[in-house]
């Protein structure tokens, strides 16, 4: 597999405090890649060292195989757009100033592009409205604007839908999806949002204390989310041997516990159970979506 981003124990300290430690994950091109933590436990910081805004206190990273301490990284981070913390926006100028802007910056020919980029993020009909007087969502969507100057094909997106109305969500949430199907562009995008989240990620990285739990696809994700019936039983050996004879999909979780992929008729269950000198204690009925795997991933503290 092919990645945009890998990270190698890659750590930020400041003074005692570990806001990175040692980091290692990987971001597949294509990919929309979905960094879950909470507030504080270190997406903002991982972005900023990606970008250059930071540097390391250990550990390294490579972007398209090139690593952060070669000379032909800033060569590659042409490849790279980005709205970490707040979108760079001129609040006094126009949607189609601040571009021509981000133009100039880039050191770019021609302004050739700029109608185009407008029209992507749906901002093309605001004339000479001012940025400051831009709706929440239209400046999210002009600040992606601006990062997609330069056409990368790695965006970075730092929490881009954070506070906006249920229609602000779903535009970005569109332009995300089309940027990434149609123009093959890779999206590292943190989120609180976590069941807006699940409807565009590929891929997952949790983050808890500077310290990456877990990588998964959406597939495994999904396939750890999977409804099923679990039971806790006194005699896991003899429910294995009954549950084997039933020809039913199950899963041993830990002692007294397991969880089963079917519908079963529960009378028949029990009985099959009973049979093999294995009481069924107790039976609920499990359906996990995104929210529910991280909690139960980092615990069901707050945010910090």
């Amino acid at each position: 597999m092919d990645y945009v981003l890998k990270t190698n124990a890659l750590s930020k300290h400041y003074k005692k405090f570990k806001a990175l430690n040692e980091v290692t994950m990987n971001v597949p091109k294509g990919s929309i890649y979905g960094f879950v933590g909470r507030n504080g436990a270190g997406k903002t910081t991982l972005m900023r060292l990606i970008c250059g805004m930071q540097f390391p206190s250990s550990g390294d990273f490579e972007i398209y195989g090139v690593k952060n301490n070669d000379a032909a990284l800033s060569t590659v981070k042409k490849r790279i757009g980005a709205v970490v913390e707040n979108p760079s926006i001129f609040p006094e100028m126009t949607a189609i100033e601040n571009l021509k802007n981000q133009y100039r910056l880039l050191g770019l020919p021609t302004y050739d592009g700029i109608d185009e980029l407008l029209e992507l993020v749906g901002l093309n009909n605001t004339g000479k409205k001012k940025a400051k007087n831009f709706s929440l969502g239209m400046r999210q969507r002009l600040g992606i604007a601006i990062a997609l100057c330069g056409n990368p094909d790695f965006l970075i997106l730092d929490e881009p839908i954070n506070g906006l109305d249920p229609q602000g969500i779903i535009e970005i949430r569109e332009l995300i999806l089309k940027l990434n199907q149609e123009r093959n562009i890779t999206v590292l995008i943190s989120s609180h949002i976590l069941e807006e989240l699940s409807k565009i990620a590929t891929h997952y990285g949790f983050i808890d204390k500077g310290n990456i739990i877990r990588e998964m696809s959406a597939m495994q994700l999904e396939e750890a989310c999977r409804k099923c019936l679990r039971i806790t039983v006194t005699n896991t050996p003899s429910a294995i041997k009954a549950l084997d004879e039933l020809k039913l999909e199950y899963k041993v979780v830990d002692d007294t516990t397991i969880d089963i992929y079917a519908k079963p008729n529960i009378t028949h269950l029990v009985t099959s159970l009973a049979n093999e000198n294995c009481e069924v204690t107790a039976c609920t009925e499990q359906d996990q979506n995104l929210e529910g795997f991280f909690v139960s991933l980092v615990g069901g503290g707050s945010d910090e």
